[in-house]
């Protein structure tokens, strides 16, 4: 009687771990990928349904946290542009994304006035740079995001700012798809783990703001970065060997590796480069394909935020650190 007391018991205390292993389903990257796209719909249809998200779920928009639904891009977004790039991190349940969204363009209320003839305001075109954190019940608890608008004057909505460069969004649409590079999944062997894929990471990071010509730089000889949609480097190596980069940027603070891919060689991160002597900050996402140690790809998208922004995920301490941090 004794030893079926113990067993017992023994089953009971077993079975709590046995319904918890059970409740955390598996999710690969093709599950992963498909939160973020249930994520753009919700964020369209303006539905931050309990279906999809947990009751608590927290949300940020470049840095600000907001109420999940009805703010930001939750409020305005009307469409889903054509340039997706996913990068799951099967390791921590979280997955990354950098693409472009349409905002507003929506047509003016009947009752409205509108002056003969006018036409009906245009979508904007919006990079977008988004992190997703799924909890073990299959919920969105974590969803942060950057959204990279064309300025534009309060007095003229669909005036944009005049500028040598075309507004991001554009830019990163024109781009079509992620390179095919990118695509390419890594020799199984050859594979680098999560930490030691986010540490060459930062070593680009490292070699930009230390930039004398002395430092480490892992680059390929074929690595090229494209910013904000548009190549700015075809010799990678070269601009950080030779220190032509020198004094380009005071501080990059913040550094969070929030997603890796290792399947494919790629970490995605956020982060914030200040330039001091002109009281300036971007804030920006930016991902790296790293093929046997080796960067090989670059890409990145940035706006401007106020000096000494912080991410609203990070302490201020952390905010302010160089060192690397790698989110799980």
């Amino acid at each position: 009687m004794r030893k079926n007391l113990m067993i017992l018991v023994g089953v009971l205390l077993v079975l709590p771990c046995a319904f918890a292993q059970a409740g955390k389903a598996p999710c690969d990257r093709a599950c992963l990928e498909k939160y973020m796209d249930r994520y753009m719909d919700a964020m369209m249809a303006n539905d931050p349904s309990l279906e999809l998200f947990t009751r608590d779920c927290r949300f940020t928009e470049n840095g600000v946290e907001l109420p999940l639904g009805g703010e930001g891009l939750w409020y305005s977004m009307s469409g889903k542009g054509t340039y997706k790039f996913y990068v799951p991190d099967i390791e921590t349940r979280q997955v990354a994304f950098l693409g472009t969204v349409k905002e507003g363009g929506a047509a003016p209320a009947k009752s409205a006035k509108s002056a003969p003839g006018a036409k009906a305001p245009q979508p904007t075109t919006v990079a977008v740079a988004i992190r997703l954190k799924i909890n073990d019940d299959g919920k969105i608890c974590e969803a942060e995001q950057l959204a990279i608008r064309p300025e534009t004057s309060l007095s003229a909505p669909a005036e944009q700012s005049s500028s040598a460069f075309p507004p991001t969004g554009e830019a990163v649409e024109k781009m079509g798809a992620p390179h095919q590079i990118y695509m390419e999944a890594i020799p199984e062997a050859e594979r680098m783990s999560r930490e030691e894929l986010a540490v060459v990471a930062n070593y680009y990071f490292e070699g930009l703001q230390r930039n004398d010509g002395k430092g480490y730089y892992p680059f390929t000889d074929d690595c090229l970065r494209y910013e904000n949609g548009m190549v700015t480097s075809r010799e990678c190596k070269k601009q950080f060997s030779d220190g032509s980069l020198a004094g380009i940027v005071s501080r990059i603070r913040d550094r969070r590796v929030v997603a890796v891919d290792r399947e494919r060689g790629i970490a995605y991160a956020f982060g914030f480069f200040d330039h001091h002597s002109i009281n300036w900050t971007w804030q920006l996402a930016e991902l790296f394909k790293i093929e046997k140690g080796q960067i090989r790809r670059i890409e990145a998208i940035f706006g401007r935020c106020p000096f000494g922004m912080n991410s609203g995920w990070s302490t201020y301490e952390q905010g302010m650190s160089e060192e690397l941090q790698s989110i799980r």
